[in-house]
């Protein structure tokens, strides 16, 4: 009955809206700091292993080896994961993963300070790694979306993204300082501290959680949370995949867009994951820092790209906005290249941070409207199997084509059919006019 004054006030003062999900739940304040920091560690990392692997090798192929090593268990597990996810604890998921990832970066953080880590040790860990996070990554989108109700969600999904987004000014930067004038074995070590702080959030977000359950037994966000034990006494793995697949047919903006980026990601994730690192440090021979800035720089484009689109409630047009953001992120990397500065480079950085985020608002608010709670586990590990399953072939053959053809040229192949991709979804209507 009083919703219509409020929103009234946000119309007339947009960022008011921002403040939100801190108001309104009790929930997001633990999961929103929980993953800032865990992200924190993360970006250290994502800067720090390119760094060290080319160091240590100066391949493309093996940077792509090493990618590889991290997706193949991270895409391997995600059909299972959804399975599990919509049938267990999903908070308690979350902390389980959280205890084994500190002890993988920590192994990592002994072995790099003392001398032992090698490239097959690393893809040892890493792999381990991208199994764990693809167990943790559904749960977290499931939370997300229960945790993300509709009064708050463009609010909650903006606010988070511009939040992560400004760790990316620290963390990339964070991470090319330590690697330059420390260790890598320092960031590691940093990045395992995260996930003990990430722990801490979890539990103080599952007792809220179970509080709502007791004073509210019907209340959705808690029950989609903690699912009732009665849903796992006859668990199906192939009935949940099955449903799952019937979500995402129902509707054709999910599933040609899951179908479309299982491309479009290897192109983009291929260049930016294992080219412009090499593009930085070998091609240019520019320090480890002006990378970190670069990668900065991608964040502070889409806190600009979270800003503008937090500060509207709803945004027509939803289909054309999120793909006219992918084309505008491998037009950045098609233009990347030719880049002669590191000024020039960096701003490319910012241009496709702010494309990219636009795309991923809204698709991951579209999720959340229209997928049901209880398989959302299920199509979450669904989507993020169609995006990453082709990405550990990806990475080795971009590192292995740059080898053979040459670094530039290949960003230039992979940027153009991305690009191209990206314009052909766009003549579906069925993309076109999602709203």
């Amino acid at each position: 009955m009083n919703t219509a004054a409020p929103s009234g006030q946000e119309k007339h003062n947009p960022l008011q809206g921002f403040a939100a999900p801190f108001v309104r739940s009790r929930a997001f304040p633990y999961l929103w700091l929980g993953h800032l920091i865990s992200f924190l560690g993360s970006s250290v990392t994502m800067v720090i292993l390119p760094v060290l692997v080319y160091s240590l090798t100066g391949s493309t192929t093996t940077m792509g080896l090493v990618m590889a090593a991290y997706m193949l268990p991270n895409v391997i597990m995600l059909p299972v994961s959804g399975h599990i996810v919509d049938r267990y604890d999903r908070v308690r998921i979350m902390m389980l993963a959280d205890i084994a990832r500190f002890a993988v970066m920590m192994i990592t953080a002994v072995l790099a300070l003392t001398g032992i880590l090698s490239i097959p040790l690393l893809c040892i860990l890493v792999a381990f790694y991208g199994l764990l996070d693809g167990l943790f990554q559904p749960a977290y989108a499931a939370v997300r979306a229960t945790v993300f109700t509709p009064d708050i969600r463009v609010a909650a999904n903006s606010l988070t993204q511009i939040t992560t987004q400004s760790v990316r000014l620290i963390g990339p930067a964070l991470g090319g300082l330590l690697i330059t004038h420390l260790s890598a074995g320092v960031g590691f070590g940093l990045d395992a501290f995260t996930y003990l702080i990430s722990l801490i959030c979890l539990v103080y977000l599952r007792r809220v959680l179970i509080a709502q359950l007791q004073t509210r037994p019907a209340a959705d966000a808690a029950a989609s949370v903690l699912p009732d034990t009665e849903a796992q006494d006859t668990p199906n793995w192939k009935e949940d995949f099955i449903e799952g697949i019937s979500v995402l047919r129902s509707h054709p903006w999910l599933w040609i867009t899951i179908l479309a980026f299982c491309f479009i990601n290897i192109c983009y994730a291929g260049i930016s994951t294992v080219l412009l690192p090499w593009l930085f440090k070998v091609h240019h021979g520019w320090p480890p820092y002006v990378y970190g800035l670069a990668v900065t720089f991608s964040g502070v484009g889409a806190i600009i790209a979270g800003l503008l689109f937090g500060l509207r409630p709803k945004w027509k047009n939803r289909g054309i906005m999120a793909y006219s953001g992918a084309m505008l992120g491998g037009l950045a990397l098609l233009l990347m290249p030719f880049a002669g500065t590191p000024a020039a480079a960096i701003g490319f950085f910012a241009l496709e941070g702010f494309g990219l985020m636009i795309f991923g608002l809204i698709w991951e608010i579209s999720l959340q409207e229209l997928v049901p709670k209880e398989a959302f586990g299920r199509v979450a590990s669904l989507d993020m199997f169609g995006s990453f399953a082709l990405l550990p072939v990806g990475y080795i053959f971009v590192g292995w084509l740059a080898d053979v053809i040459g670094g530039v040229p290949t960003i230039l192949i992979f940027s153009t059919l991305g690009l191209t991709c990206v314009a052909l979804v766009l003549c579906v209507p069925a993309i076109r006019k999602f709203q």
